[in-house]
């Protein structure tokens, strides 16, 4: 029976659409399913994300339990931050060989027509667009062997991580905290080893580990190109030196304050002297063909690089001090100290930020920054932002630092791009050696020359052995993996921390016992007196009759500085010093009114940082030259003209009784239960 047309066109009609609902179902049945899949996708990166925190949390947390263990069982062989190591370690193998891979697997796609990579891709699938973004190259050999394991890929941090948020506090607590004056008698010496040292020592470890580069190439184990460029490179990387576990034994045994202050002061330079002279030879870049061989211009050109990005970022994180200093001052913050904790961290971290974004060094800025902030803002803030300040970054520097050190623990096997060659890891420890002794005992025997305190044969020996490598030298390896010589450097820095932090580390103790260096030294407390260096004085009453001498040792360019500083910078920066009535000239007064704070006025003694130049403990001290008396907060007024032991008449001038105070006179001293330290000291 056949249908009418009518009929069998309405039937067709209803099976085509009955097709195209079927179809639409299946379609939004599909596109349900895609987006189930991706939100499960989602859902399962954010636990695998919170689970690497964990896992760091928990590293940190262990770490912190055992120091207190070590502490209390007085354990010194092993340093918390050799600990965290160890811990990192364990928790590396168990990710790596006890968590299982994930299911997905990587499909190379080829872009022969492409002559460069590019930062992000954009991936048609099936009419949906994905974004990808460029993680690194892969040698072709290692393009079966990339990571499946999703929670070792989390667990890897980009390094500019390291850069941005781990290392400002860490260097600027390094700033903050400096002990000045035992810093500034240092001075010239300090500044020999951090800038001379460290590039005597980089061009030594790099020419000698380009012989080792040629060596391998000779024995046929180098199969890929390792220029000489490459190998000052890991000169300078490796020359950042980072002492914190020998720094802590140091501390803990209160060891000779001079080592203490060679040590430190060399280690906080010489980690921005490192850093700068990475990029230093990063642009050296030679015309012609041969990009790597030897040009006087782009030697030179690197040279000036050098010079403008370390007095560019000495300049910035100066500037930023001062900025802060002047905004604590001028302002009612002091009321709120909450507000005012808040401006300083948020103005310290941003230095690292604007000088990194400018093109300088955020290390080097920091750095200064945090000197300047303990210099002069320091002054400016009240009691209990001065103790929240030292606290917040004392713990933001002591979680960072230890954080480092147990991802270096976790990186030796979560690190994808590991190549390890023993005979460059031979070479890089025996060269390491050398430069360091190229770097201590010459430089030295000339700062001996110049110095009344000499740096004796067992500081010099310790400070040989103090060489450690640590954060600094890892947070510049990790940053530039993308070539074969970069990761071999990166492997091969990874395993001298280790060692270093391990062994050295754990040797400081039977090293200062057999170097006889003294222990159980007051930090406030000179060495005794050598060849007349220094001497100090100790008031015993207003009625006492005795009169002292002191020669002060201080650089001439400091003591310029020490006097500009304390005359002038201090009253307009600080509510500390002088009044600016008293300093600047007359026709200047109505400036030197509006820059002069009630408080300089009202405050009858001076607010001193803890690690003022001097140590003043009360304002009964005076000092006497001549008609000039000077006392403790910085008034003057006119006296007879006193005798010294020796019977010479003292100067009378004021500018005579400044150099008195800084330079090499012969004063009277009166004071009521003062002691009086003078700790300035030409030692270079």
């Amino acid at each position: 029976m056949q249908l009418p047309v009518r009929s069998r066109l309405l039937l067709l009609l209803l099976l085509l659409l009955l097709r195209a609902s079927g179809l639409r179902a299946g379609e939004r049945s599909s596109s349900a399913m895609e987006e189930i899949t991706t939100e499960k996708e989602a859902e399962e990166s954010h636990r695998q994300d919170s689970v690497s925190l964990l896992t760091f949390i928990l590293l940190l947390t262990l770490t912190i339990l055992t120091i207190w263990l070590f502490k209390h069982r007085r354990v010194r062989f092993l340093h918390e931050t050799g600990l965290a190591m160890i811990y990192g370690l364990i928790v590396g193998v168990i990710l790596r060989y006890g968590s299982p891979s994930s299911s997905g697997h990587d499909k190379p796609f080829s872009c022969s027509q492409e002559d460069r990579p590019f930062t992000t891709l954009l991936i048609n699938v099936s009419g949906k667009f994905f974004e990808y973004t460029l993680k690194g190259e892969i040698s072709p050999g290692k393009i079966h062997n990339v990571e499946q394991n999703d929670m070792l890929r989390k667990v890897t941090f980009d390094p500019e991580v390291f850069f941005n948020i781990l290392l400002p506090p860490i260097i600027f607590h390094a700033g903050y905290s400096l002990k000045k004056r035992h810093f500034f008698r240092n001075l010239g010496s300090i500044l020999a080893y951090a800038f001379l040292g460290t590039a005597v020592s980089c061009f030594i470890i790099g020419n000698l580990m380009y012989g080792v580069v040629k060596l391998m190439k000779l024995v046929g184990q180098l199969s890929h190109k390792f220029y000489y460029t490459d190998c000052l490179l890991f000169g300078a990387v490796i020359s950042a030196t980072d002492p914190v576990t020998v720094l802590a034994i140091f501390n803990e045994l209160h060891a000779d304050v001079d080592l203490y202050a060679l040590l430190f002061g060399e280690s906080v330079l010489n980690d921005a002297v490192a850093i700068v002279l990475s990029s230093s030879i990063v642009a050296y870049q030679p015309t012609g063909e041969n990009t790597h061989a030897f040009d006087a211009a782009a030697f030179f050109k690197s040279v000036g690089v050098f010079l403008g990005i370390f007095s560019g970022s000495f300049m910035m994180g100066a500037v930023t001090g001062v900025v802060t200093a002047l905004v604590t001052k001028f302002t009612k913050l002091h009321c709120f100290p909450l507000l005012e904790t808040a401006l300083f961290f948020l103005m310290s971290w941003s230095t690292f930020l604007l000088a990194e974004a400018c093109g300088f060094t955020g290390v080097v800025a920091v750095l200064f920054c945090g000197i300047t902030q303990a210099h002069y803002t320091y002054n400016n803030l009240s009691v209990e932002s001065r103790s929240r300040t030292k606290q917040l970054f004392e713990v933001l520097h002591f979680l960072a630092e230890n954080f480092i050190f147990s991802y270096m623990g976790l990186a030796l096997f979560t690190f994808q791009k590991h190549v390890f060659s023993p005979i460059f890891i031979i070479g890089a420890f025996i060269a390491i050696f050398l430069g360091r002794a190229a770097h201590i005992y010459p430089l030295s025997f000339f700062l001996n020359l110049g110095r009344r305190h000499k740096i004796s044969w067992n500081f010099q020996h310790m400070m040989m052995f103090s060489g450690l490598r640590g954060a600094m030298a890892f947070a510049l390896a990790i940053r530039d993996t993308a070539t074969y010589s970069h990761q071999m450097m990166f492997s091969t820095t990874l395993l001298i921390v280790f060692f270093t932090v391990w062994i050295i580390g754990g040797g400081t103790t039977p090293m200062l016992s057999w170097l006889n260096i003294r222990v159980g030294v007051d930090p406030d407390q000179d060495p005794p007196p050598s060849n007349d260096s220094f001497q100090v004085l100790q008031g015993d009453g207003p009625d006492s009759e005795r009169g002292n001498r002191t020669k002060q040792e201080s650089a001439w360019l400091f003591r310029l500085w020490y006097s500009f500083d304390h005359n002038y910078l201090k009253p307009i920066l600080t509510h500390s010093g002088p009044p600016l009535t008293t300093t600047l000239p007359s026709c200047c007064g109505l400036l030197a009114r509006c820059l002069t704070t009630p408080q300089v006025y009202d405050n009858q003694e001076q607010l001193r940082e803890e690690d003022s130049d001097f140590i003043l403990n009360d304002g009964d001290l005076t000092l006497t030259y001549g008609d000039m008396t000077i006392t403790a907060n910085g008034s003057s007024g006119s006296r007879t003209a006193t005798t010294s032991l020796d019977g010479r008449k003292t100067k009378s001038s004021s500018e005579e009784a400044l150099e008195h105070e800084l330079g090499m006179g012969d004063h009277e001293v009166t004071s009521r239960g003062t002691r009086l330290v003078f700790p300035l000291e030409d030692n270079a």
